[in-house]
């Protein structure tokens, strides 16, 4: 059998291939979750009675939702005949008693009609025991509200190494969390059928789990419930856990009224009831040398989970492993903490807490860069990884030359330096506009730190006629992975791409597949389906040899033909598979994938986590209105390393789409919540898209120029290829330091410059604000013998206001 990064003669993968659903998108007839359930007959609707406090007790009256016409049945704790839960932690009641945020679901009204069913929940009464409630991360820290396992992770002696470093900074870091606001937002469907097992269509991008956590609610076995995907219209990490509890409601009610029910929030609803990408507060101790080397970093991560765990430890652990991003750390002690709060329950969000961490080593070296005198491209290359180093974690860094290389790649591409002359030569002439350009790197780790996921299956049908059906544990929610599924499966038999079908996502094809997250699905799935694929090309191939009279090693498979090793008699795929089958050879088989080579010590926080990393930079420049803080972003450039892409055309998609989302959570997309003392307290603030700020074609690069690396196969992956749904998100890092380098403009050099995150125009205001305020004298550094060590400015210096800084040894 041959290797997963084999690629044979005339392959499908590398080819730009369209995405299979482009067409349904773009004329409407893609069928979604509610599509499924609208055409049922009979169908019931559910409806959420939310609470209107932030956290109390609660008593709830359903009777008077009776009395509405068309009310069916009102749903509550006690019609549950399994656990009243829908978390794996087990500390998600499904029907609270206790009300933990301000748009919490306490029980659901089943309606004829979606009009009924929300009648019905507005004539339930709740009565509110008010109890104490913390809104902000801030509040949880100084409560001591935390939850779940705290983590840290440590290498050498940090606290040594800050007294020794010739420059000492400190701060605090807060990034804001980031609303999914996914185009379908979350829906499903469930039956029960007359055997009485249950079939649930569901907008999940993990089926398994969600089958668990239906029969644990219903008090069956997993056997007896079958989860289908069949597209989602996005995801982003907002579907890995909490559609499981949607899911549960809809099948509670198929089960006491014996009729289909539907559930599908509305975007208010959606928008207060599900959990956001999770918002952190970093407080931070950073050493370097005399040369702008990093010597240490001593960090306390502390991120927001909202009321129950979810998914907050992983994230929080992957934060932990991503502070580092690009950039060798000697001495690290990073600590990490989830705080909870009384707001939805955070969630995973692309990136998994990876964006986070992240952001804790681009933001010191942003603030550092002006006060050690130093260009922040400088600064940045010359702390890269070099080969040979080895993670805070224990990972070794696999190619690390290829960072450097992309990095100077793109310098290359996108006549970096003379455009900084330009800029420079621009804000000199210009007073109230001001450019910035910034380049930033990414590193980052691809697997599921959770060891056990980064597994699975795949079943691939071979018809008489040739043609095939795969089936995988991955779901499609638009990122193109079925689409690379068929290329996978076409590549390996020899196929066309159109003699190949792809299947909805089922558990009862697939069982126990892994979240469609991580962005390994196209490693697992993609493994899974060639090796099934492979066995069954195997199989032929020894039908095939007997035919042609060659040995079955001398077989090739290609576009559709079966031909000996250096040509002759060729065969048509469909002959040779109606030859196996009259031959009584199988023709389909089960493949299952599994990702070698990983460890990890949850314990420790030390291991080797990752099967590879995926690398990229990104170039961006921005033009700032000094009136307003009103910003253009002018031009973006990008180099990515996608290892031999299976898809190219979906590939540039995806690092488009990764950084134009990271744009949007660092500039644009702020949650608000209100904090006061009102009978509102707790309730979101910007619910919908009137109030919360998504990325336009507005706030899109003038210029948008992206290029995959050449040259990056990934020996051990499938075809050679790299993940790349989530690390283009934090190439957007190169946006928020364009602004730091404009906003840094308006003032004297050699001044730190403070951004608020996201960084929304009234923020780059008052940054210009402070910039401008800032006086020129005591603004530079401090050595280790306390003595004035100001640098001239360099061309890509900054100021704003007072730096934070220590005296070493102090």
């Amino acid at each position: 059998m041959s290797s997963l990064a084999d690629r044979p003669e005339n392959p499908v993968v590398g080819r730009p291939a369209v995405h299979e659903s482009a067409a349904l998108h773009v004329t409407g007839a893609a069928v979604y979750t509610d599509d499924v359930a609208a055409r049922a007959h009979g169908v019931l609707t559910a409806w959420p009675v939310q609470s209107t406090s932030a956290h109390a007790r609660v008593t709830v009256d359903v009777a008077p939702a009776y009395g509405v016409p068309g009310v069916v049945r009102v749903l509550t704790a006690d019609d549950v005949p399994g656990v009243n839960d829908a978390g794996v932690k087990h500390d998600e009641p499904l029907f609270p008693t206790e009300a933990m945020f301000f748009g919490h679901a306490l029980v659901w009204v089943l309606g004829e009609t979606t009009d009924a069913a929300r009648r019905g929940a507005a004539a339930v009464t709740v009565s509110y025991e008010p109890l104490p409630s913390l809104i902000t991360v801030e509040e949880a820290i100084a409560a001591g509200s935390f939850q779940g396992v705290a983590r840290t992770i440590a290498r050498g002696d940090a606290a040594s190494a800050l007294e020794s470093s010739a420059f000492v900074f400190e701060g605090e870091s807060v990034v804001g969390g980031q609303e999914h606001f996914s185009l379908e937002t979350h829906a499903s469907f469930a039956v029960r059928d007359p055997d009485g097992r249950y079939f649930v269509e569901c907008s999940t991008q993990h089926p398994s789990e969600t089958q668990e956590i239906v029969a644990h609610v219903l008090g069956v076995a997993s056997s007896e419930v079958t989860v289908e995907c069949l597209r989602m219209g996005g995801g982003f990490g907002g579907k890995e856990m909490q559609p499981h509890g949607f899911a549960a409601v809809a099948a509670l009610g198929a089960k006491l009224t014996g009729r289909p029910v539907r559930l599908r929030l509305t975007r208010t609803q959606d928008i207060t009831m599900s959990g956001k990408r999770h918002p952190f507060h970093m407080a931070w101790r950073a050493g370097f040398d005399v040369e702008g080397r990093l010597q240490a970093l001593d960090a306390t991560l502390t991120s927001d989970g909202g009321w129950s765990l979810d998914l907050s430890e992983p994230v929080l652990g992957r934060a932990l492993c991503h502070v580092d991003n690009a950039y060798w750390i000697p001495n690290v002690r990073v600590h990490g903490r989830v705080a909870q709060t009384h707001k939805p329950s955070n969630t995973a969000f692309r990136g998994f807490g990876g964006p986070q961490g992240a952001f804790l080593i681009e933001d010191v070296l942003g603030r550092a860069a002006p006060v050690l005198g130093i260009d922040p491209l400088e600064l940045r290359a010359k702390n890269f990884y070099r080969p040979g180093q080895r993670t805070h974690y224990g990972q070794l860094v696999k190619d690390a030359g290829r960072l450097p290389a992309i990095w100077n790649r793109l310098r290359a591409d996108s006549d970096l330096d003379a455009r900084l002359r330009e800029i420079s030569r621009f804000n000199a002439a210009h007073a109230d506009r001001k450019r910035g350009l910034a380049m930033t790197p990414v590193k980052f780790g691809i697997s599921f730190t959770f060891t056990a996921f980064n597994q699975a299956g795949a079943l691939v049908l071979v018809y008489k006629d040739g043609s095939v059906l795969i089936n995988h544990g991955g779901t499609e929610m638009g990122q193109g992975l079925h689409t690379k599924m068929l290329q996978v499966a076409a590549t390996a038999l020899g196929v066309p791409l159109e003699a190949v079908r792809v299947a909805p996502t089922r558990t009862d094809k697939v069982p126990n597949t892994s979240a469609t997250a991580a962005s390994s699905s196209a490693d697992l799935n993609g493994g899974a389906v060639k090796l099934a694929c492979e066995e069954i090309r195997g199989r032929l191939a020894a039908v095939a040899g007997r035919l042609l009279g060659v040995d079955a090693r001398d077989v090739r498979f290609s576009d559709g033909y079966v031909e000996p090793l250096g040509g002759g008699q060729r065969m048509l795929f469909a002959d040779v598979v109606a030859a196996a089958y009259l031959q009584r050879v199988q023709l389909f088989a089960a493949g299952y994938y599994r990702t070698e080579g990983l460890h990890w010590d949850a314990d420790r926080q030390q291991g080797s986590p990752f099967k590879y990393f995926a690398y990229g930079c990104a170039a961006a420049e921005v033009e700032v209105d000094g009136f307003t803080g009103g910003y253009r972003l002018r031009r973006v450039d990008i180099v990515h390393d996608v290892g031999d892409s299976l898809s190219p055309l979906l590939d540039i998609g995806q690092i488009e789409g990764g950084f134009v989302q990271g744009t949007g959570w660092l500039t644009l997309e702020e949650l608000r919540w209100d904090a006061g003392d009102g009978p509102t307290r707790g309730r979101l603030q910007t619910p919908s898209a009137s109030t919360y700020k998504l990325p336009s074609f507005s706030e899109m690069p003038e210029e948008f120029h992206v290029a995959l690396f050449e040259d990056a196969r990934e020996d051990g992956a499938v075809y050679g290829s790299k993940a790349v749904g989530e690390p283009p998100l934090l190439l957007a890092f190169s946006v928020r330091e364009a602004l730091r380098q404009a906003v840094g403009a308006f003032g004297p050099g050699g001044r730190s410059v403070e951004l608020s995150s996201p960084a929304t125009p009234e923020a780059v205001f008052w940054a210009i604000e402070a910039a401008r305020g800032a006086g020129a004298a005591g603004a530079a550094s401090v050595s280790r013998d306390g003595t004035d060590a100001a640098a001239p400015a360099t061309a890509g210096d900054s100021g704003s206001a007072e730096p934070d800084l220590l005296t070493a040894g102090r």
